[in-house]
């Protein structure tokens, strides 16, 4: 979901928690991968037969592919959501997060946005 669209549906706050959730559900992903990669090793060492290993193989690959995926996607979600929480301050009057799409036809990341309270101006950039 774009930002434009986040905060018209949502609001900036929803927006940005919703964002923190979604990323730390990745972060959750990571780590049963790592726990099946883990899992998958050992079960590696322990069975002899090459079809037992070649499925053991299997399951190391997915694991650690579907980790990898997790760890970009969590630290992707993380950052974004951070960079533009710290845009969300009005340079007016100091209110946090209590914004306004000043185009409701606006898409994109890169957004004009105006403070609920002082009715301040400025662009929020992702």
């Amino acid at each position: 979901m774009t930002l434009a669209e986040g905060i018209r549906r949502r609001g900036f706050r929803k927006w940005y928690e919703r964002e923190l959730l979604i990323g730390h559900s990745h972060l959750a992903l990571l780590l049963f991968c790592a726990l099946g990669l883990m899992m998958a090793l050992e079960a590696a060492f322990r069975f002899r037969t090459l079809t037992d290993q070649l499925i053991d193989g299997v399951a190391v690959l997915v694991c650690a592919g579907a980790g990898l995926w997790a760890l970009r996607r969590y630290l992707f979600l993380l950052m974004r959501a951070e960079s533009l929480a710290h845009q969300a301050d009005c340079p007016g009057c100091g209110a946090y997060g209590r914004l306004e799409l000043v185009d409701p036809a606006a898409a994109g990341d890169a957004v004009a946005v105006r403070c609920k309270r002082c009715a301040h101006e400025w662009r929020i950039e992702g």
